[in-house]
This record gives structure tokens, sequence and C-alpha cells, in this order.
């Protein structure tokens, strides 16, 4: 029930790992034959993603994870801006990135580095189901804005976010701004970046019908390989690499290409597309029977967190005040139930807070004082009716145990 941190790796992306990794051993780099295949099976996978997103070859670029793609968009962008030479008509210009307070912990962790060198970031707020209106996106853009980053679906609650509706906006805005003297040489932004690792298994992710210049994905969350990610950047986007080396990936992310990883990567996308409409009405209907069966209503301090209609079809997230989410956890993995409660990406953290800071928003955004904590289930392709029966069954006994220290 944790999907949404890592899924299984594909059995048919298995099998064409299995054989690049026997056949294909030479660095792209080289010049011989063997290398020449590698390229070529590199390019080959290449093409293969840019067809399922609607894309160009040259428009997609290979990484190490979802979260360096992150890092490469939000950093990226902002340093061409800021180095960029000559910028005569435009002075001493400080540029400015709009983002959300729920974005993944990637996106947030770059922005306060650009904010300790002076970059201006606006971070938009979500209400109580976590949704952002597009028309706050609208009063925040501004002449120096450079960037919008928005996750198009978030990891921990499953909301997705009106991805068009946002993209609308700020094409609208360099519309009307395009003949402002001071934006002469800023005239191609702001650029809008989405997250989309959530989101690839289940929504549309055409980027030209979504209207992005730069898309964020990874292996693990699309039954991929792991330590592979992917970042689209639309044609002629000004972004700068975040760290030097070889020049591969057309000069933007240096390192030998993970053959093995890239091919599998994109026989995983194949069929993540290939498998969607039929995963989305089969795991929507799984979650919604895992609402009847559970039925908030009779646990008085039970609350969904997030809205059940913006929400991806595989995601349920539950708190239940009184009861702190670890411990949950716990018990429910001694029974062989694997669930989350905040972003794996989160438990690395200095400070001993256990909560969060996405239950935490919402909390504020309702007035709310229920604790900020929340369990996460998550669906996925070998999830079966009779594994939500084992887990509401479980998880009733356990609340039923607790209850009388913790909810009474």
């Amino acid at each position: 029930m944790d999907y949404a941190s890592s899924a299984p790796t594909d059995r048919g992306v298995l099998r064409v790992m299995r054989k690049a990794e026997s056949e294909i051993f030479a660095n792209p780099g080289s010049l011989h034959h063997p290398a020449v295949l590698a390229k070529k099976a590199v390019e080959e996978s290449r093409i293969k993603i840019a067809n399922v997103l609607g894309a160009h070859k040259d428009e997609i670029i290979f990484t190490g994870s979802g979260t360096e793609s992150n890092n490469l968009a939000v950093l990226g962008i902002t340093s061409y801006v800021r180095h960029r030479k000559p910028m005569s008509d435009i002075g001493s210009f400080i540029p400015h990135i709009i983002s959300s307070n729920i974005e993944h912990s990637s996106i947030l962790e770059a922005l306060k580095i650009l904010e300790k060198e002076g970059v201006e970031v606006s971070l938009v707020s979500v209400d109580a189901d976590g949704f952002i209106d597009h028309k706050e996106i609208k009063k925040l853009l501004k002449s120096n804005t450079v960037l919008v980053s928005i996750m198009y679906a978030n990891n921990e609650i499953g909301t997705i976010q009106s991805i068009r509706e946002i993209a609308k906006e700020i094409r609208h805005f360099k519309r009307l701004d395009i003949k402002n003297p001071k934006r002469s040489d800023l005239s191609v932004y702001p650029l809008f970046h989405t997250d989309a690792t959530q989101a690839m298994n289940y929504l549309p992710i055409n980027v030209e019908k979504l209207g992005v210049d730069l898309m964020t994905w990874n292996g693990p969350k699309i039954y991929g390989p792991k330590g592979i990610g992917g970042l689209y950047v639309r044609r002629n986007t000004p972004i700068a690499p975040i760290m030097g080396g070889g020049g591969q990936e057309f000069g933007l992310r240096a390192g030998t290409e993970n053959v093995p990883a890239i091919i599998g990567f994109a026989k995983a996308l194949e069929i993540a597309e290939k498998v969607k409409e039929k995963e989305v009405k089969r795991l929507t209907s799984l979650r919604d029977y895992f609402l009847l069966r559970f039925d908030l209503n009779n646990w008085s301090k039970a609350v969904l967190n997030g809205s059940i209609i913006n929400r991806l079809p595989n995601n349920l997230n539950i708190t239940i005040s009184g009861i702190e989410s670890e411990l949950l956890v716990i018990e429910l993995d001694a029974k062989g139930i694997y669930v989350s409660s905040k972003s794996a990406c989160k438990n690395y953290e200095t400070d001993e807070s256990t909560e969060s800071y996405v239950i935490e928003v919402l909390r504020k955004a309702s007035g709310s004082k229920v604790q900020a904590d929340g369990i996460r289930f998550s669906l996925g392709r070998d999830t079966k009716k009779e594994d939500i029966d084992h887990v509401i069954k479980s998880l009733k006994k356990i609340l039923n145990k607790l209850k009388k220290w913790y909810i009474d």
C-alpha cells in the first residue's frame, strides 16, 4: 500500500534491461562500434519517450532522479538568467519564482538555496483540499517572474492541480507584458515547470496540451528502474547546467549515460501509457471501495486529507486524531501492510518532527486544530480487492486496540 513511494520494477522492463546489461556495455561517448550501438539504444529510448509525451527527441533530458530533474529545472533556469550577458537594459535584475507551499521537498529546498542568494520567491497557498486557484498565480505574476513551478499531483495527498489553467494564465501574462520595455531581454519568461512524478501513471501527459515548458518524472514511480529521472525541456528554453562534466545530454547533464536504465525507463513509460485508462478505472473503484469499507463516519476523529474529486485514483491519506501516524505505520507493518506517513523523501530530516508539512498546510487552511499527521495508502498494479479487505480488517482491529489510550 505504498506504491507512491516506489513501485516494483515491471517484468517487461526487467527483461529489456537484463538484455541491455549483457549486450550493451560500451560508453555511448566513444567512437567504436559497441559505443555506436550504445548511443543508438539511448537515442531510440529518447524517441520512444518523446513520442509518449508529444515532444521532440532533443527535448528529453535523462538525469539520475526526479529530485535532480527538479533541481535542474529550478536552479538551471535561475542560473541562466542571473549570469547571462549582456543584460544592460534590465540593470541589476532580481529573478522572481512562483511555487506552492505543498511542493515536493526537492523544489522547496532548491528555492531556499536561491532565497539565500537573493532570488525572490513567492509561495502560493492552497485551500483546505490542497488545491491551487489559478487566479492566485495570476496575482503573483510580475515583470521579473522567470519561473512558475507547480506540481501536477501532490505526492502525499494526491491532489491534482489545474495545470492547463495555470499555463493559460502565464501565456496571457506574457501577451500583456510583451511590450514592457523593461522586459525586452526577458520576453520568453515566465517559464512553466511541473513536477509530474506522481501523475505519469494516471493523468494526461502530452506536454503541448498541458502548456508546460519543463516537466519532471522518474523511473521508480512508473514501475521502471531506480536511479533514473527525466526532464522535458522545451526547445529554445534558456537553461544552464548545474554541474560540470563531459557535456552529455545536450550539455545539460554531465555523466556517462546509464544505458540499461534509460532503456528500461522508456519501456516503463510506454507500458504505463498503454495500461493507463484501464488502471485509472480499476484503482478508482478500489480506492472508493476502501473508503466505503472503512467508513470515516464510524471514526469520530478520522479525516480524509485532500479532495476526493481532484485526486489521483490510487491515493488515500487519512488522519486519525490522537494516534501518531508513525505508530500506525509500525502496527500495520507488523501485519504485513506497508504504508507511509509523511513523504519518504522527508525521512532524513535533521529535525525530529514527525508531522507532514503538507497536512499542516491543509489544517491551517481549514482552521482545524487536528494534528498535522496522516497515513497515506497508495494502491498499485498488484493491488486487489481482497488486499483492501485485509487492510480494512487489520486497520479496524488496530484502531480498536489503540483508541482507549489515544482517541478516548
